[in-house]
C-alpha cells in the first residue's frame, strides 16, 4: 500500500507553502502530487517568459467562462498553472498583499484570526525582501521580492502623470498604506522568477523531505466514516490510490478545488445528483461565491521608439536582448506584467483605493497574438474589489472534464461605475503632459469612443476580461454554510483541509499571488499545531 503522513493536492501558491513548511517536521512524511510536469520549460524562469506559457497547451490548463451576459455573451479565457508551481509559474510576478483592510473585513465577516495583524507575521515569514527587515516586510523567508532592474522613461512618465494629477507618491504599495503612484516589486531572484514552487518546494524534494508526484491528476479524495484517508489520481493510463495516515491538503486553486470537492461527493446535493455523483455530505456553497478582477486596457501608439515593441520587433533587437539578459540579467526579459503602477479611488464612497493600474510599456491586441508592429503601450485598469459574484459547477462526472466557470463581470451597478470611472483615469493619465508627450494617438478605446459613460462601459464590455485572480470557491467563515472553518478545515469532513485562494471570504484589492502563499504558510502552521 501506497502511504505517506500529508497529502498535498496541487504544487502551486499555497501548496508549495504547505508543502516546504510542514517538510521542516522532523519525520513527517509529504507527499505533494502535481497534475502537471516539472517546470524544466526556459520560459518558466524568464520573468516575461509568462507571455508565452499563459496558453501554452500543457502549462495551462486553458479554461474560459461561460458566456458571460454582462459582456455581450462573450466567454473570457481564464488561464491557470498546470506545472510545477501552479499560476506562480506562469503569473505576472507582481507582488502585492493587498490592503490591511481586507483582511480586517474577513475578521469581521466571521473569520476571527484572520485580520491583517494576524495575517502579518505569515507574510513577513514568507518574505526575503530584497530592501532588508522592516516592521511589514521579512528578509529571511524563501519568496523572494525585488525591485525592478530595468525601469524607463515610459513607465517613469507614467508615476510622474499621476503625480501631475494629484496623486501621492508610494514607493511600498506593501506599506503602510496602498495609496499612490510607484513601481511594483517582483518575485524575482537573481533576475529568474521566484516561483512559489522555487521557493518552498524544489528544496525540499531536493533535500529527501517531499515526495513529488507530477503528471498525475487527482480525481477524488477518498473519504471513509466521514474521514479523509487518502486520494485517487490518475497518471496516465492507471489510476492509483496514495493513503494519508494524518491529513489531505487541497490546493488545487479557486477552480480545482471546488472541482476535486464535487468529484468526492461535497458539494450542492441537487447538482451532485444530477451529474450522477453519489452525495457524501450536502455543502451548498462549494462552488459559490465566485470572484475575479476584471480589467481593461487602454492602448496607446508612441510617439518614438521608446517601448518594448520596437526592441522585440526585429532580429536584431531580439539578439540584443537575448545577450543583455544573458550576461548581465537585465532589459525586457526582466520585465513583469507591469512596470509601475497607481492604486486611486474613483467612487465617492470608497475610503481606500478602489482600482489598481498597471502601466505595461508594451502594447498587444492578446498575449497569444503577439505584440503591435509599431511602437506602444498599455494602461490596464482593474477594479480591486468588485461586488459581482459567480459560480463554478460539473459539466460532467468525468474527472477530466473541464469544469463550467460562471464569473458574472459588471453584474452590478457599483462595479460598472468602478470600471468606467477607472477608464476615464486612465485616458487622463495618457492626456497628461508627463506622458501625453509620448503618445501619438489611442489605440484602445480609440478616438472615436467618447468619455461619456455609456461608450466607455461599451468598451469594457466589448474588450474587457480577467487580470486572473479567480477566489473564493470554497469559502472560508464562522457559519456553518462556509465550506471551511477558520483553521482551513472542510465543515463535516476530519483530516481535511483546504488552502488557496478559493478559501478567501472575498477577493484581496490587488494581485492575489502573495495572499495564497501567505494561507498556505498558516495551513502549515495549523496543522503542526495539531500534531
Amino acid at each position: 500500500m501506497d502511504e505517506t503522513d500529508v497529502v498535498v493536492i496541487g504544487s502551486g501558491s499555497a501548496g508549495s507553502a504547505v508543502a516546504g513548511r510542514l517538510s521542516e517536521i522532523p519525520g513527517l512524511r509529504v507527499t505533494v502530487i502535481e497534475a502537471g510536469s516539472t517546470d524544466s520549460n526556459i520560459w518558466l524562469h524568464v520573468p516575461i517568459g509568462y507571455a508565452r506559457t499563459m496558453y501554452h497547451p500543457t502549462i495551462s490548463w486553458n479554461y474560459e467562462t461561460e458566456a458571460e451576459p454582462h459582456l455581450g455573451g462573450r466567454r473570457i479565457p481564464w488561464p491557470r498553472g498546470r506545472v510545477l508551481g501552479g499560476s506562480s509559474a506562469i503569473n505576472g510576478l507582481i507582488y502585492i498583499r493587498g490592503q490591511a483592510e481586507d483582511y480586517d473585513m474577513w475578521r469581521q465577516m466571521g473569520c476571527v484570526g484572520w485580520g491583517f495583524e494576524d495575517c502579518l507575521p505569515y507574510f513577513k515569514r514568507a518574505q526575503r525582501q530584497e530592501r532588508g527587515p522592516s516592521a511589514l516586510h521579512g528578509a529571511d523567508g524563501p519568496l523572494s521580492t525585488t525591485d525592478l532592474r530595468d525601469k524607463g522613461v515610459l513607465s517613469q512618465a507614467f508615476i510622474e502623470a499621476a503625480l501631475e494629477l494629484g496623486f501621492p507618491r508610494n514607493d511600498d504599495f506593501n506599506g503602510p498604506s496602498q495609496e499612490g503612484a510607484g513601481w511594483y516589486q517582483v518575485t524575482v531572484r537573481d533576475g529568474f522568477r521566484c516561483s512559489a514552487a522555487t521557493a518552498y518546494l524544489k528544496p525540499a524534494v531536493k533535500a529527501g523531505r517531499v515526495r513529488l508526484i507530477t503528471d498525475a491528476q487527482v480525481t477524488r479524495i477518498l473519504i471513509e466514516g466521514g474521514r479523509a484517508v487518502g486520494v485517487e489520481y490518475r497518471q496516465g493510463a492507471e489510476t492509483r490510490v496514495l493513503r494519508a495516515a494524518r491529513e489531505v491538503v487541497l490546493s488545487g486553486g479557486a477552480i480545482n478545488s471546488p472541482q476535486v470537492m464535487m468529484l468526492s461527493g461535497l458539494g450542492p446535493a441537487a447538482h451532485l445528483q444530477e451529474m450522477g455523483i453519489p452525495v457524501l455530505r450536502d455543502m451548498p456553497e462549494v462552488g459559490r461565491n465566485l470572484q475575479d478582477h476584471f480589467q481593461a486596457r487602454l492602448m496607446y501608439r508612441a510617439n518614438a521608439r521608446v517601448s518594448v515593441n520596437e526592441v522585440l520587433g526585429s532580429w536584431l533587437g531580439m539578439a540584443r536582448t537575448g545577450l543583455q539578459y544573458l550576461l548581465a540579467r537585465r532589459g525586457p526579459l526582466t520585465f513583469a506584467a507591469g512596470t509601475s503602477g497607481l492604486f486611486a479611488r474613483v467612487l465617492p464612497q470608497s475610503a481606500t483605493p478602489d482600482v489598481q493600474l498597471h502601466f505595461i510599456p508594451w502594447s498587444a491586441d492578446s498575449v497569444k497574438e503577439g505584440l503591435h508592429r509599431w511602437p506602444g503601450f498599455t494602461i490596464s485598469v482593474c477594479q480591486l474589489r468588485p461586488e459581482s459574484r459567480g459560480a463554478l459547477t460539473l459539466a460532467s462526472p468525468d474527472p477530466l472534464a473541464k469544469p463550467r466557470m460562471f464569473a458574472n463581470y459588471l453584474a452590478t451597478e457599483t462595479d460598472r461605475r468602478c470600471m468606467t470611472e477607472g477608464v476615464k483615469l486612465g485616458r487622463r493619465l495618457a492626456r497628461s503632459r508627463a506622458l501625453g508627450r509620448f503618445v501619438e494617438s489611442e489605440h484602445a478605446p480609440g478616438p472615436a469612443v467618447p468619455d461619456t459613460d455609456e461608450a466607455l462601459l461599451a468598451f469594457a464590455r466589448e474588450k474587457g476580461g480577467t487580470i486572473y485572480h479567480p477566489t473564493s470557491t470554497c469559502r472560508m467563515g464562522a457559519d456553518e454554510r462556509s465550506v471551511v472553518d477558520v483553521e482551513l478545515r472542510v465543515r463535516g469532513v476530519e483530516r481535511l483541509r483546504i488552502a488557496d485562494a478559493s478559501i478567501m471570504p472575498a477577493v484581496v484589492s490587488g494581485n492575489t499571488n502573495a495572499g495564497c502563499i501567505m494561507i498556505g504558510e498558516r495551513c502549515a502552521d495549523f496543522i503542526r499545531r495539531a500534531a
